[in-house]
């Protein structure tokens, strides 16, 4: 690596996931020189409460630690790491990451789901271009739904609501794998009442496009018919409200091993797959959205694309870390 081509880094510990994107300074894009990916799955088994036990702190400080090994390897100079809703919203939130910090040295950002959905927002506008006129864009988390509104590079307006996949899961699907039909109408019903206040009190004009960011919808979009990902990610895909619906009740039916052999499901959310399934379709009916764009780009991409177009350290509660 030439000293004119510095690397940053971006460490993104999700409930599921931990994952390292890599790119070049230099480039203007946040286009992956290297990747990199672990799955200490945190949320598996987590209590209702959220709180992150013994074991799941173990497998997040593993995880970590082969991170920051990971990124030396790769030349990376600078490195945003951060953590989302799993550990932002844990009781314990606060000796989780100064245990991660002892063990590693790496301090945790955690980012507010307002900034998530900005940031999230900043790269699907960069992906789509601003051909996409009015933009809604949505993004369904382990934790949290954000959705966020606007005309420019950043939104003008922006929400995050504790209607994650991986915590709706917990909450309202624990009694049993398939979940009982009156777990999954409690559930369908939390979602609607929860959407629908919000809703009720937001004013957006109709967008002229509307799209999707996350693996949730990534994965939504494939079973509902959507091309694989191995063609790319500049193959368009869409996820239909109407090839959605019918998923739901299929989904409620069969037990995660089941839901995993599916087309574009992963045996790691296979279990949490139709709370996705339900905060989707319900917020696409809520807002009247036929159609969304699944965009390949999300937060991590937002993150450096905040660095490369401002070259400002772009969150107050964490730090980028030199490295060199």
């Amino acid at each position: 690596m030439s000293a004119s081509a510095p690397r940053l880094g971006v460490l993104d510990v999700g409930s599921n996931t931990v994952n390292l994107v890599v790119a070049e300074a230099d480039s203007g894009l946040p286009l992956p020189v290297h990747t990199w990916e672990r799955r200490p799955r945190l949320a598996h088994r987590l209590p209702a409460d959220g709180t992150i036990g013994p074991d799941a702190l173990e497998r997040m400080i593993s995880a970590v630690t082969d991170a920051v090994v990971e990124s030396r390897r790769a030349g990376v100079n600078r490195m945003f790491a951060y953590t989302t809703a799993v550990v932002r919203d844990a009781p314990n939130r606060e000796a989780v990451l100064t245990a991660v910090q002892e063990r590693t040295g790496v301090r945790l950002g955690t980012l507010t789901g307002i900034e998530d959905a900005r940031l999230t927002f900043l790269a699907a506008r960069r992906w789509l271009g601003w051909q996409a006129g009015p933009m809604l864009m949505v993004d369904i988390g382990g934790g949290c739904l954000e959705v966020a509104f606007g005309r420019d590079r950043l939104p003008e307006s922006a929400m995050s609501l504790p209607l994650g996949a991986g915590r709706l899961t917990r909450e309202f699907l624990a009694d049993g794998d398939p979940p009982s039909p009156r777990a999954v109408r409690r559930l369908r019903q939390y979602v609607r009442e929860q959407f629908a206040e919000v809703a009720a009190r937001t004013s957006w004009e109709a967008p002229r496009t509307s799209v999707a960011a996350s693996k949730t919808f990534q994965q939504l979009a494939r079973l509902a018919g959507a091309p694989p990902l191995r063609q790319g990610p500049f193959v368009r895909r869409e996820l239909r409200a109407t090839a959605l619906r019918p998923w739901i009740k299929r989904l409620a039916a069969m037990p995660s091993p089941k839901r995993s052999r599916l087309p574009g499901v992963s045996p790691h959310r296979a279990r949490q797959i139709l709370a996705g399934a339900i905060v989707a379709y319900e917020v696409m009916r809520r807002l009247g959205v036929e159609s969304l764009i699944i965009c390949p780009w999300g937060l991590r991409e937002g993150i450096l694309l905040r660095e490369l177009e401002s070259r400002q350290t772009p969150l107050a509660d964490a730090a980028w870390v030199p490295w060199d």
